[in-house]
């Protein structure tokens, strides 16, 4: 293959925005006396073993770096002058594409040529949306606050339905466009009408509120259960065990799992995304890890998905690895993505028709 001439490079980052791709290649391009490193993705943001990216100069003052990616890959990424110091980011001034990190910031992201996101995400004209109201649960046990915010899906049908709790409410609501996917699914009858319970996390203390906890649980059966029975017409958990479902991402993944574990009576479909399985401060399997392998196999139907450049990706796989020697109704999914939530979003879909299937 012939290396492209660093000239017509810039040229084409400037006009159809960096990286310049070709086939599986993707080359950043930067202009200027020196030049920034990079981070993203791909290199799980310069903490990786290779750490971050040095681009090559390539000819006066064009500085390039080649990646080499799958087909159908998503990636996120920025310049930065210093790794470690989040102040030093520098946003791609030849790539518009910009989408919030969650943590103040914001990333560049891209695509390659192959990427075809679902077309439950977006709108869809014709379809009953259901409604959202806003609540919120109050008590002086709730990490980090007495106070959390409730969202409330209530689905477009008159008949009483199953609940799926959602951790990390607020970004699944904001960032994954949750609502908007479930309703376009109940539209066309690929999973059956559910309601909604996203509950905002702890903020500074979600590590501590999401890390396996039995505090949750309390929340969930004391202060959200009774909310979404008084708010929306559900089936009675009670007389339906097990058809309730309950999801999160990252360290809600892991909450998540935890959850269906202790209460599989109530939570019997379970989704994690990225769990954030082995995120202990010591040596120590998790809590949810032996849970796995040491207790009675509980009777769950789980979802789990993680990203080939997630840094989460071994864990992961051990976890599904431990779950399918145990004999658990588990399907795993890997996927040519990072940890965000444009990944998980574009894998809710799926998740979803996995674990709440149309009745009849």
């Amino acid at each position: 293959m012939t290396t492209p001439n660093a000239a017509d490079l810039l040229d084409r980052a400037q006009t159809e925005g960096n990286p310049v791709i070709d086939g599986g290649t993707a080359t950043f391009v930067w202009q200027g006396e020196t030049a920034p490193e990079l981070i993203g993705d791909f290199n799980q943001w310069g903490n990786g073993r290779a750490g971050a990216a040095q681009l090559t100069q390539s000819a006066p003052g064009i500085w390039t770096y080649a990646l080499e990616l799958t087909a159908d890959a998503y990636a996120e990424y920025v310049f930065t002058t210093d790794p470690d110091e989040d102040d030093e980011r520098v946003l791609d001034p030849l790539n518009r594409n910009q989408i919030p990190n969650g943590l103040g910031y914001s990333n560049n992201y891209f695509t390659m040529p192959a990427r075809q996101p679902s077309i439950f995400i977006d709108f869809m004209s014709n379809t009953p949306q259901g409604e959202i109201t806003r609540h919120a649960i109050y008590h002086p046990a709730l990490v980090g606050d007495d106070r959390r915010d409730v969202w409330l899906y209530h689905p477009p049908t008159d008949q009483p339905v199953a609940l799926l709790v959602v951790f990390d409410g607020r970004d699944y609501l904001r960032r994954a466009n949750i609502t908007q996917i479930v309703a376009n699914l109940i539209a066309v009858h690929r999973i059956q009408p559910v309601a909604l319970a996203l509950i905002h996390n702890a903020g500074a203390g979600r590590y501590h509120e999401y890390n396996a906890t039995d505090t949750v649980l309390a929340q969930l059966t004391e202060l959200v259960l009774p909310l979404a029975y008084n708010n929306l017409n559900l089936l009675d958990h009670d007389q339906n065990p097990g058809t309730w479902g309950v999801m999160g991402a990252s360290m809600g993944g892991q909450q998540a799992l935890y959850t269906g574990l202790r209460l599989p009576h109530i939570f019997g479909k379970v989704i994690s995304q990225a769990g954030a399985f082995q995120m202990s401060l010591t040596d120590h399997p998790s809590i949810t890890e032996a849970m796995v392998r040491d207790f009675p196999k509980r009777d769950l139907n789980i979802w789990m998905d993680c990203g080939t450049m997630d840094w989460l990706l071994p864990e992961n796989r051990e976890m599904a690895e431990l779950m399918n020697g145990r004999g658990y109704d588990l399907t795993y999914k890997e996927h040519s993505a990072g940890h965000n939530y444009t990944a998980w979003r574009d894998m809710l879909p799926e998740a979803l028709t996995t674990v709440f299937p149309p009745q009849g």
